[in-house]
């Protein structure tokens, strides 16, 4: 049953934001950081104290292995090929979509010369718009298949592999 006023079940009786609640991610909502050592919190919880209703977690937890992997060779490079990619594709496609806009609101004129019947150059730019989207989306696409799947896959297998290793 809500508190009355507060539009949400008591604390510690499996309400929003208590522990035995289903969606309440400790971590998450910033009660406990990922060695298992609180910090100070907005309701005064002292560092080095637990709220009530969490416990400390061995210190080689399966959150541990993600940061592991986070802070490996293989897991930089592909973040490196992905960033290669999509920083300079993204700054390019919003530079030409831009550009677009601009010249459409600057240079009716130039806009509005036709080009064959009555086919003008806003329309082959506007449709040049969704051509450059297909195109985009799918070098997208080959370069991720290409340049990182395999190695964001060997990542996969190499998080359960260690996770495996850590719960026997």
């Amino acid at each position: 049953m809500p508190e009355a006023g507060t539009g949400r079940a008591g604390a510690g009786h499996g309400g929003v934001g208590s522990p035995r609640d289903p969606w309440h991610d400790a971590l998450a909502s910033g009660r406990r950081e990922l060695d298992g050592e609180p910090r100070a919190s907005a309701a005064g919880v002292a560092p080095g104290v637990l709220p009530p209703g969490l416990t400390r977690k061995p210190s080689a937890g399966p959150a541990d292995v993600y940061l592991e992997v986070q802070h490996s060779a293989a897991f930089q490079e592909v973040r490196r090929r992905y960033r290669r990619f999509v920083f300079p594709g993204a700054a390019a496609f919003f530079t030409w979509y831009v550009a677009y806009v601009v010249t459409a609101t600057a240079a009716p004129g130039l806009m509005a010369r036709p080009v064959a019947g009555a086919v003008n150059v806003a329309m082959l730019a506007g449709l040049g718009q969704f051509l450059t989207t297909f195109l985009l989306t799918w070098a997208y696409a080959r370069h991720a298949r290409l340049r990182r799947d395999r190695a964001a896959l060997d990542l996969r297998w190499s998080v359960l592999e260690r996770k495996r290793e850590r719960e026997r």
